[in-house]
C-alpha cells in the first residue's frame, strides 16, 4: 500500500509517504517537516515526501491523518486536504490519534516503561493518556482524558515519564517528543478502519457549547 500521512496537530508539522510492497526490500519512504505558528507549505511538504519516495500523487492509495488532540486549525487543515483528495481520487482515509503517534514515536526512540503523553488542552487543562512501552509492544493503560496540572504531576509521581510537545516542558523528567508523519504512516499499515471523508473529525473531548445570540435591537428612526 502507498500511504500519505499528514500530522499537523503540533507546531512541528510533517508529511510522509510510505510505500510497502510484498517484498520488505521494496519499501520506500519520504518525509518533510516545517515549524512555525502557521502551516503554509502543506503541498510543498507533500511533494517533497513524494519525490523522496519516488512516487506520484496519483499513486497514493491511502491518506492517514493525525486527528489530535492538538492544534485545531492544523488538524482541520489536514482533514480538509484529505477530504478533497478522496473526492478527487477515491483514496481510503484513516484518522489516527496524535497521542498514540507520540507514544509510538517515544517507543521508537527507545523510551521503555510507563509513559504519560501530555498535550496542551488550553484553559489550564491537559490531554493525557498512559501507555506501557516494551521492546515488543505499545499498550494503552489509561485512556485519553482531560486533567489538571496537579493530576498530571500525581501521575508522574507514580513513575511515569511525561512525553509530548512543548507543554510537557513544564513537568519534571519530561521528554520533548512531537508526533511525526513517518510514525503515523507506520501505524496506518496496521489499520483497516477506513472512513469516508465526511466522517473524519478532530479528537475534542470537551462538549461543544453554543451561545444563543441575543434578539436584534430595534433602532428607533426619527419621525
Amino acid at each position: 500500500m502507498k500511504i500519505l500521512a499528514l500530522e499537523f496537530s503540533s507546531s512541528e508539522r510533517s508529511a510522509a509517504v510510505l510505500a510497502v510492497g510484498c517484498d520488505p526490500s521494496s519499501t520506500s519512504c519520504g518525509e518533510a517537516m516545517e515549524t512555525g505558528p502557521r502551516a503554509v507549505g502543506a503541498f510543498a511538504m507533500i511533494d517533497s515526501a513524494l519525490q523522496q519516495a519516488q512516487l506520484e500523487r496519483e499513486q497514493i492509495e491511502c491518506i492517514a491523518v493525525g486527528i489530535g488532540p492538538g492544534s485545531y486549525t492544523g488538524i482541520r487543515g489536514a482533514i480538509a486536504l484529505a477530504q478533497g483528495w478522496q473526492l478527487a481520487r477515491g483514496v481510503r482515509l484513516l484518522g489516527i490519534s496524535s497521542v498514540e503517534c507520540i507514544a509510538a514515536e517515544a517507543r521508537a526512540l527507545g523510551l521503555l516503561g510507563r509513559i504519560v503523553v501530555v498535550v496542551d488542552a488550553q484553559r489550564g487543562e491537559f490531554y493525557v493518556a498512559g501507555y506501557e512501552s516494551t521492546p515488543d509492544s505499545l499498550r494503552e493503560t489509561e485512556p485519553l482524558r482531560l486533567a489538571t496540572h496537579d493530576q498530571v504531576e500525581e501521575c508522574i509521581k507514580t513513575g511515569a515519564t511525561p512525553v509530548g510537545p512543548e507543554v510537557v516542558k513544564g513537568f519534571p523528567g519530561n521528554r520533548l517528543i512531537f508526533p511525526r508523519a513517518s510514525t503515523l504512516a507506520l501505524l496506518a499499515t496496521e489499520r483497516t478502519d477506513f472512513i469516508p471523508g465526511e466522517k473524519m473529525e478532530p479528537i475534542y473531548l470537551r462538549e461543544t457549547q453554543f451561545v444563543k445570540a441575543p434578539p436584534p435591537r430595534k433602532i428607533p428612526f426619527p419621525t
